[in-house]
């Protein structure tokens, strides 16, 4: 019977099946598959800050922090990692001035806009929470949510490839060992997946990512074929260090430019938790208004020293996919790795290791589970895509996020996620109108 007393669940222990939000695995389960939450939500994590410029440790840090602000503010009911937010990256740069890749000298600047996203986002949560759900199930039925979370898996497709490819400055056109070990990575994923006996078969990620690795370092290091992994980052990094946070400075134009994120936070949020709802049977709109503050709060807090913002991350969804493990106890294991990550830069250093090929490789899966996971909203919403206005509508989201069509508007530039998400919007709503008096809504 599920546990509706109290602020928090009280998780009950379960060994084996579908482990929902408010169920728990024995200790060392649970350790563990935290542990591969921390290694799903590092590449990104740490990208998005290297892309902006910022501290990739501090992000780390308040990623772990995040999804603790995240975790209490749903009332540990709803299972999600906070990590750094791609879609602040165009924003923060062209704010900035900075360059993609290299050192930022206008963070705090970047950091003023990712505040007030942050309390805009937070206020939304607000009205949400007061007003009810129901105007943004109105606003994004089920046809447009899984066509936005489809469309997020899409729109990060070409970085899967690019990573399982090996393709970089020094080599545009990437090389062949490095895609058979992309598709070594996805294969021995599937297969621990599969066949693994036990509590190996939860640990996909981990264990098809580690075999993957050692693969590669025998091929590579051993063989003398490819670019052999570096260890001396690891060996001159310091077990424990004090990230350097940053102060942040409120300008206008910044502010400008930088805060409209929050309408592409709030379709990713949105669309994660309709998926994590499909993926566990249960309802969890009832958490929309808390999971907006949460995330909101959390995008504050780590904009405040230093950090980028933060969102649910859909490449923990995709673990979850895999696993079928929802326990939000999982969660909490996950950030107090993070948080411990962020002041090990020696440990920080080791998983950096991580060739890109098998960062390509575990990308392409859980990237590819994200897309998936828009087929199961619309079947269990029973979308009718005989209607036009259902069929044009995704079709014109997911060409856009595939393609990552980019549109500046007032000096503000969407990316394949804000097209996909805002056009499917407007176009879905604009086609309903002719229909609105019958009743058409009910179909979608």
């Amino acid at each position: 019977m599920r546990d509706t007393n109290g602020y928090f669940p009280r998780w009950r222990l379960k060994t084996e099946g579908r482990i929902l939000p408010d169920e728990r695995l024995p200790t060392g389960q649970t350790m563990v598959l935290g542990l591969q939450h921390v290694v799903a939500m590092f590449g990104s994590t740490v990208l998005a800050p290297i892309i902006m410029g910022f501290d990739a440790n501090v992000s780390i840090l308040f990623s772990g922090l995040s999804t603790l602000i995240f975790f209490v503010a749903v009332g540990g009911r709803v299972p999600s990692y906070l990590g750094s937010s791609f879609a602040f990256i165009g924003p923060v740069l062209a704010a900035t001035g900075a360059v993609a890749g290299a050192p930022n000298p206008n963070i705090a600047l970047a950091l003023g806009g990712i505040i007030a996203a942050g309390a805009i986002y937070a206020l939304i949560g607000v009205a949400v929470a007061l007003a009810g759900h129901r105007w943004i199930e109105r606003l994004m039925p089920p046809v447009l949510t899984g066509a936005i979370v489809a469309a997020i898996g899409l729109v990060l497709a070409p970085i899967a490839i690019s990573s399982a490819s090996g393709i970089g400055p020094a080599n545009p056109e990437g090389d062949q060992l490095s895609r058979w070990v992309a598709i070594l990575t996805f294969a021995a994923v599937g297969l621990v997946a599969v066949y693994a006996p036990g509590i190996a078969r939860r640990l996909p990620i981990l264990l098809g990512g580690a075999l993957a690795y050692l693969a590669y370092l025998f091929v590579a290091n051993g063989l003398g074929h490819g670019a052999p992994i570096n260890f001396s980052g690891v060996a001159a990094a310091p077990w424990f260090g004090w990230p350097h946070f940053t102060a942040p400075v409120f300008s206008g134009s910044a502010i400008t430019l930088i805060a409209p994120v929050v309408v592409i936070l709030i379709a990713e949020n949105l669309g994660h938790i309709k998926a994590i709802g499909a993926m566990t049977g249960r309802n969890l709109d009832p958490y929309l208004g808390r999971a907006f503050i949460g995330d909101g709060i959390a995008t504050m807090v780590s904009g405040a020293f230093g950090g980028t913002g933060m969102t649910t991350y859909a490449e923990n969804m995709g673990v979850m996919a895999v696993t079928r493990i929802f326990s939000t106890l999982v969660f909490l294991v996950a950030a107090a790795v993070a948080i411990l990550l962020g002041f090990s830069p020696k440990f920080g250093a080791l998983i950096q290791t991580i060739p890109g090929p098998v960062i390509g490789g575990l990308s392409i899966v859980v990237f590819g589970l994200i897309a998936a996971t828009a087929g199961r909203i619309w079947v269990e919403n029973k979308v009718d895509f005989a209607e036009p206005r259902n069929l044009i509508t995704v079709g014109v989201a997911l060409v856009l996020g595939a393609g990552n069509f980019k549109l500046a508007v007032g000096g503000f530039t969407l990316d394949g996620i804000g097209t996909a998400t805002i056009g499917a919007i407007i176009l879905y709503h604009a086609l309903g109108w002719a229909n609105l008096p019958k009743g058409s809504e009910q179909n979608a």
